[in-house]
């Protein structure tokens, strides 16, 4: 359209001012949808302006984030799945999860493995996977960017991984900020609708092992983060946590609601909680990072775990790529391979005890704080 254009001189200059401003903005606009697409950063515009907000209250629900309601007598509810739509979600149903607990009303990611229909295992209840994303993040992610069904699926049919139910809630549940899954009353219960409300909700639609010894967390980054706290919290709700590049004291992500206060940072810090445990929790831990980005924070939960407590630690050299989907896709695989072990799943070993092994080489003296962050905030996801 460019030499189409009629009229007086400065109009023609104008227009074509426009049409050069247009063609900027729709080439920055497809690299941003791209990069979301590739790292699962926003599901929509309401996360991306900032205007979500899926809290309906924040009660204060005391220590162990149930309000004292006995949960054994909540009653089933039945939710209402459709199946999901997008890269990787084949498979995947997904529901509108009102938090009975929390007070969170937000959608939940369901993903059943080979077995689960087939008639010999009809009677069989499985072992469940919560996937926690970074922050932003999408609940996809683990389907969509990190491929996990589509990685994990035939290693499950030919016995080498367990056939985990996997589930994905949303992690983003305020306009931005991190909840840091914790339980902050007035503002939100994040913790409770991970480590409560969701696995009701599977416990009571599938045939679910119940908690801790059927029950684990996985995390990459913010999530990494979430996973491992919610383990060393509650080692009556899950057995073992994976963290993928994850950090210990909330501070790491810089809009991080548990980093707001000392006494937040300490109650939402799993290596306090873990050094100051009075009984160490009978949880294993995974734990992978690269220098300056979680590593030195996985050698300071191993430096203080305790038995029955162990840790896992990985080391990720620098040259595997930054802190990105590219560095935590292809360690989907090891870990979920590690969960089939330290969980006693092999050849139907449901409920073994933990028994993870401990590597990572040096432990220079600074990494026991168990407080290193990740280098460089904008890095963050």
């Amino acid at each position: 359209m460019w030499s189409r254009l009629r009229g007086p001189r400065i109009a023609r200059a104008a227009a074509r001012v426009l049409m050069v401003l247009f063609a900027q903005g729709t080439a920055v606009a497809l690299v941003f949808v791209l990069v979301n697409n590739q790292n699962s950063l926003y599901d929509n515009w309401a996360d991306l302006l900032g205007t979500g907000n899926h809290v309906q209250q924040a009660a204060n629900l005391g220590a162990d984030g149930t309000g004292g309601i006995s949960l054994k007598r909540l009653p089933k509810v039945k939710q209402h799945f459709t199946y999901a739509s997008g890269p990787g979600m084949k498979g995947v149903r997904v529901t509108q999860l009102k938090g009975r607990v929390s007070g969170v009303n937000a959608e939940v990611y369901v993903w059943l493995p080979p077995q689960y229909g087939e008639p010999a295992y009809r009677h069989r209840t499985f072992p469940v996977v919560e996937l926690l994303s970074g922050y932003p993040g999408s609940a996809k992610a683990w389907f969509g960017s990190l491929h996990a069904v589509a990685q994990l699926r035939p290693l499950m049919r030919d016995g080498r991984v367990a056939p985990f139910i996997l589930v994905a809630p949303r992690m983003n549940l305020l306009a931005g900020v991190d909840t840091g899954c914790a339980n902050i009353t007035g503002t939100v219960n994040a913790d409770t609708w991970l480590s409560v409300d969701v696995p009701r909700m599977v416990t009571d639609n599938f045939r679910a092992q119940s908690g801790p010894a059927g029950w684990a967390v996985a995390g990459y980054s913010a999530g990494g983060h979430c996973a491992t706290k919610l383990a060393v919290a509650h080692p009556d709700r899950y057995r073992a946590a994976v963290s993928m590049s994850g950090y210990n004291d909330p501070i790491g992500e810089r809009n991080s609601l548990a980093a707001e206060t000392p006494a937040l940072r300490r109650a939402n810090n799993p290596y306090l909680l873990l050094r100051e445990a009075r009984t160490p929790p009978a949880i294993a831990l995974y734990q992978s990072g690269q220098p300056g980005d979680g590593y030195e924070a996985a050698m300071g939960l191993e430096q203080v775990a305790k038995a029955p407590t162990t840790v896992h630690v990985v080391y990720i050299p620098k040259s595997a790529g930054g802190h990105n989907m590219a560095l935590w896709k292809p360690q989907v695989v090891p870990a979920f391979r590690w969960l089939t072990e330290e969980m006693g799943l092999l050849h139907g070993r449901a409920g073994a005890t933990p028994h993870a092994r401990s590597t990572g080489g040096s432990r220079p003296a600074e990494l026991a704080s168990g407080t290193a962050s990740r280098a460089g905030a904008v890095r963050r996801r």
